[in-house]
């Protein structure tokens, strides 16, 4: 018996070696209750931070697929795009030798064409598409079709839709009874 006060109330006759022992039978199980609920608060903190874990990790994993699929449309339309100018370009011979300038990114480029096919990129019967590097001439079907699926890809059409709204804007300008000729070289 390690207690000395139930030392004293043993010899005092207060108290029975039962009634001791069952104390310290209750003191013990106390204390491995308080131990066992230290341990599962740990085990608990130990589990929500698991859980946690890996609600981030399939948050960043969904993020990633969402953008691996993204990418994989994105370069699933370039390639098709790039089918479509490539099946339905329009091809320059040697006898395009008139010079077509127009602007892309801040830069002047100019493609070769004939007069028929300059006539027709002026009226917007023919656009020019991007592929490559390089530039081609696409009928306006294909051209719409294009700028549907990414506008960055057509350099040059004209919609007959812009043109309604410029003849609205050429009324209220001073300077419309002065025609400008398509012919101009710059």
């Amino acid at each position: 018996m390690n207690n000395p006060f139930q030392d004293q109330l043993l010899k005092a006759g207060l108290v029975t070696k039962k009634q001791v022992q069952k104390a310290q039978q209750d003191k013990t199980r106390k204390k491995k209750k308080q131990q066992h609920s230290r341990k599962e608060k740990v085990v608990d903190e130990n589990r929500l931070k698991a859980q946690q874990a890996a609600e981030e990790k399939a948050k960043r994993d969904r993020e990633l697929n969402k953008k691996k699929q993204e990418q994989a449309c994105q370069k699933a339309i370039s390639i098709e795009i790039n089918q479509l100018i490539t099946s339905n370009c329009i091809n320059r011979d040697e006898d395009c030798d008139i010079a077509y300038n127009f602007e892309h990114n801040n830069k002047v480029k100019r493609v070769y064409v004939n007069q028929e096919m300059k006539d027709k990129i002026i009226k917007g019967a023919l656009g020019i598409a991007r592929i490559e590097g390089r530039y081609e001439l696409v009928p306006k079907n294909i051209a719409e079709k294009i700028q549907q699926r990414n506008a960055k890809r057509i350099v040059l059409f004209s919609d007959d839709s812009n043109q309604d709204s410029k003849k609205e804007t050429e009324d209220n300008d001073p300077y419309s009874e002065y025609e400008i000729p398509d012919d101009l070289m710059w």
